[in-house]
């Protein structure tokens, strides 16, 4: 029996750990394909790479059983979903980025609540200037999103004593923490927060879901951190709400993405932008590499696979799992 063949983003001798049995070959991106993609039964997609990088292979990928993704969202790769096989498995890298994503939220909150923008700007003159500044303590925190990521985030604010954490999904349920609100309860907890943070995967229902509507509804100075993807926000609505003075905002994505020198939401006031590290950061590679043995392991003794997002079918290309 052939052995199957493995496209790791990460060269497979750094991995200590993965099962013996398939053929594991390096690609992350490069010119030149590891092999023939015809023969790649288990894609591991390159992690921060362009989408026309991700996608090269994938009309190619006759023979695939796996496409795993170390992002924790997939919209990267929907677009190839189209040219596999039916019966691929979509799986995600839930586990290896609440970490780092978590931690940048709460620095992005702290940052722009306590002014720290304005005085690096003052530190570069050589200027002290004092003031009064909000506390994150006793805020109101609404967390849109509410995944592994989401529930990371609120696990790192309650030290800090919010008054409250209100949590939204897609659809109701209840967790330890509290109830978790779907989303069709937004307009009526929008008015409440102080803060509004967004770890919400990108999908078709979530795309400019905070558009000038959703905007209008939060309170006068609420401050908006996005930590999931640029399109779930309309830049336009957002850039007349911070133009206004009346809405700040920390992100650490945008649309577009890059953010191309010139673009008004350099220079609007109100915003602290950070450039897409919610991720990468040294807590990402341990955590992919246990998701990977993990993954080929159940892979490898044909053990049900975890993170599966979606099989592709034969109509549509795709069936939620």
């Amino acid at each position: 029996m052939t052995a199957p063949v493995v496209w790791l983003p990460i060269p497979p001798e750094e991995i200590e750990g993965l099962p013996e049995g398939p053929n594991y070959l390096f690609w992350n991106g490069g010119e030149d394909f590891p092999a023939d993609p015809a023969d790649c039964a288990f894609y591991v997609v390159p992690y921060m790479q362009p989408l026309d990088v991700v996608l090269r292979p994938m009309p190619h990928l006759s023979s695939v059983q796996v496409v795993q993704t170390l992002s924790a969202g997939v919209d990267n790769v929907m677009p190839g979903l189209k040219d596999l096989p039916e019966g691929v498995r979509l799986c995600n890298a839930r586990g290896v980025h609440e970490a780092s994503t978590a931690e940048l939220a709460l620095t992005l909150i702290l940052a722009s609540l306590r002014g720290v923008p304005g005085f690096v700007r003052a530190q570069d003159k050589g200027e002290w200037g004092g003031g009064f500044h909000p506390a994150l303590a006793d805020k109101n925190v609404l967390v849109v999103g509410y995944g592994s990521i989401g529930a990371a985030i609120e696990d790192r604010l309650v030290p800090f004593e919010v008054a409250r954490v209100a949590r939204v999904a897609r659809s109701a349920r209840t967790t330890a923490r509290g109830p978790v609100h779907p989303l069709t309860e937004l307009p009526s907890l929008l008015p409440e927060a102080d803060v509004v943070v967004l770890s919400t995967p990108l999908t078709e229902t979530t795309r400019h879901l905070v558009n000038a509507d959703f905007l209008a509804r939060m309170k006068d100075g609420a401050l908006l951190v996005n930590v999931a993807r640029g399109p779930v926000v309309d830049t336009k609505a957002l850039l007349a709400e911070l133009e206004s003075g009346r809405l700040t905002a920390a992100l650490d994505v945008t649309d577009p993405e890059p953010l191309p020198p010139g673009h008004p939401l350099w220079q609007a006031p109100g915003v602290l932008i950070s450039p897409h590290v919610g991720g990468p950061t040294s807590a990402f590679l341990p955590r992919a590499k246990r998701l990977l043995i993990d993954q080929l392991s159940r892979f490898v003794n044909r053990e049900p696979l975890g993170n599966v997002i979606l099989t592709t079918g034969p109509i549509n290309g795709a069936t939620s799992a």
